[in-house]
């Protein structure tokens, strides 16, 4: 019998593998594209309240299943509304100004320092190439905890719109239909489930050794060559799992709720409880444990195989 052979095992593109230092992650805007007219917004803050199955009907063309309700598994986001913290004006990519919003929720000078007096307008502005916003949820309306989260939320559209959208939307809510609809894709960007120490063999997927061999199962056969006489990076080794940025990419939006509609359906969730705001039905699953703070974004790279998709939301079950 030959010997076993598999390629190696944990990519070289994660490293080092160590917790995140943020809970939201820095994401690059400029790439992402809104495909929707009128959607400024590219992201919204929203948190993963669990899994359930689901009755659709399902509609995609050419499909086997097609015209006939199917289950699928689903993860209900809940997407409590934001509201503008500032508007960072960017020169060069860059930070050339910053206008901070007026009369902000208490919650935030606890986690913040911001001005009480702002120096300047957003008209005021002027040399400049792009417009984003800093943008922080109205977490207390889903009950999970107080401290509104922060992130920088890129926009599309001309500068032009950019700016009246910032403008119009200084002291006011924004919803998750404001940001997608029902039938997108859409990347979800944030931590995973955190799984403290683990070994190589859990690690990184390492075959298990032979029952008889020498000093335990569970580890590498060798920790590398005589020389360089070093244990490089590359070995498998025990450490941190979990905790680490990452991203889920074109998952389909079945259903967007508001706050009240269907309400009944989404209580006594496991380790979160009741869905009291708005709140988003996506096929499979995503990333990090209940009450993960999460990034929803458009789709970096949208597929015609998740696009195509077409499925009428029926119930919960």
């Amino acid at each position: 019998m030959s010997a076993p052979k598999s390629p190696r095992k944990g990519s070289l593109q994660f490293w080092p593998r160590k917790r995140a230092a943020k809970i939201l992650p820095r994401i690059n805007w400029k790439p992402i594209n809104s495909d929707n007219s009128g959607k400024t917004p590219k992201g919204f803050i929203c948190y993963k309240a669990g899994m359930l199955s689901a009755i659709v009907k399902d509609n995609t063309e050419h499909s086997m299943t097609k015209g006939k309700k199917i289950a699928v598994p689903v993860t209900i986001i809940e997407c409590p509304p934001m509201k503008v913290l500032s508007v960072r004006f960017y020169k060069n990519g860059k930070v050339a100004s910053e206008v901070v919003s007026e009369g902000l929720d208490k919650d935030l000078k606890r986690i913040i320092k911001y001005p009480k007096n702002k120096s300047h307008g957003i008209d005021d502005a002027k040399d400049y190439d792009d417009i984003r916003i800093m943008a922080y949820s109205n977490v207390k309306k889903t009950g999970i905890k107080k401290t509104p989260d922060i992130a920088e939320i890129g926009l599309s559209g001309s500068l032009d719109e950019k700016k009246s959208f910032a403008k119009d939307k200084m002291n006011k809510e924004i919803h998750i239909s404001d940001v997608f609809e029902s039938g997108q894709v859409a990347d979800f960007r944030g931590l995973t489930k955190g799984k403290g120490l683990q070994g190589p063999l859990k690690r990184f997927g390492l075959t298990l050794r032979q029952h008889k061999s020498e000093k335990g199962r569970r580890g590498p056969g060798s920790l590398g060559p005589w020389h360089p006489a070093r244990v490089t990076f590359r070995t498998p080794l025990a450490g941190q799992m979990g905790m680490f940025t990452r991203a889920v990419y074109n998952s389909k939006i079945i259903k967007i709720f508001k706050a009240g509609e269907e309400g009944a359906a989404m209580k006594g969730l496991s380790h979160y409880g009741d869905v009291k705001s708005d709140a988003v039905i996506v096929r499979g699953s995503v990333q990090g444990p209940q009450k993960r703070q999460l990034l929803m974004v458009h789709a970096l790279r949208p597929t015609r195989k998740q696009s195509k998709k077409n499925m009428e939301f029926i119930e919960l079950r």
